[in-house]
């Protein structure tokens, strides 16, 4: 059975993730506050942000610098900076 949650980043009533998919508070801050539409859509941000930004994942700095993407876009609302995108009109 799905759950609900009210996601911060659709600002809606929206359908829960089925479990927590980062580690520590902010995972379990993600779990109980995004849905799996915005974390789908977070998804693609980041797989654009590694691509554009030819991200290690293995460095640390690299982590950190998608960790602060992560939080700005999922609960601040803020689109990460991608050379070329143009975000969809809502």
């Amino acid at each position: 059975m799905s759950r609900t949650v009210y996601c911060q980043r659709l600002e809606k009533d929206a359908e829960g993730l089925d479990f927590q998919l980062y580690p520590g508070e902010l995972g379990k801050r993600i779990y109980d506050n995004i849905s799996k539409e915005a974390w789908a859509e977070w998804q693609k941000k980041q797989t654009m942000l590694i691509n554009e930004n030819k991200l290690n994942m293995m460095e640390p700095n690299a982590r950190k610098f998608l960790e602060e993407q992560m939080v700005a876009y999922l609960f601040e609302g803020q689109e990460p900076t991608i050379e070329g995108y143009v975000p969809p009109e809502k």
